[in-house]
């Protein structure tokens, strides 16, 4: 196998939500490189499955890392990419959307107004 890039391994970060097959994280590099991070429009609706999931992986952003920032590491992208520019946003403008070490940050007050739920202590999935 090739040289794969470093990436931080986010210890304790659930892999995924329970019983839909969803990922949260990777977990190895991917050999053919990094898939970007880039806003994506959110298709899923208060009330709808795929809500529920963005919803779902924000709460796990939040009490992992609450509003500190943290490293890409391996998050999963598809995941990132459905909530970046919105909730979670780069950190500085050295921004790299092909790095694993970049640094993102939850937009509390968006993050709080889109997904209320995220927020409390648990969430029923």
């Amino acid at each position: 196998m090739a040289n794969l890039p470093e990436m931080t391994k986010h210890r304790g970060f659930p892999s995924g939500m329970p019983g839909t097959g969803i990922q949260f994280t990777i977990r190895r590099a991917n050999p053919k490189g990094v898939t970007p991070l880039k806003a994506l429009p959110r298709k899923g609706r208060p009330g709808t499955k795929e809500y529920r999931i963005d919803a779902a992986f924000l709460h796990a952003l939040w009490h992992h890392f609450g509003t500190e920032p943290f490293e890409r590491g391996n998050l999963d992208a598809a995941r990132l990419n459905l909530l970046f520019g919105r909730e979670v946003v780069a950190v500085d403008k050295s921004f790299d959307p092909l790095s694993y070490e970049t640094l993102l940050q939850i937009n509390e007050r968006v993050a709080r107004q889109n997904f209320p739920d995220s927020f409390d202590d648990v969430f029923e999935v």
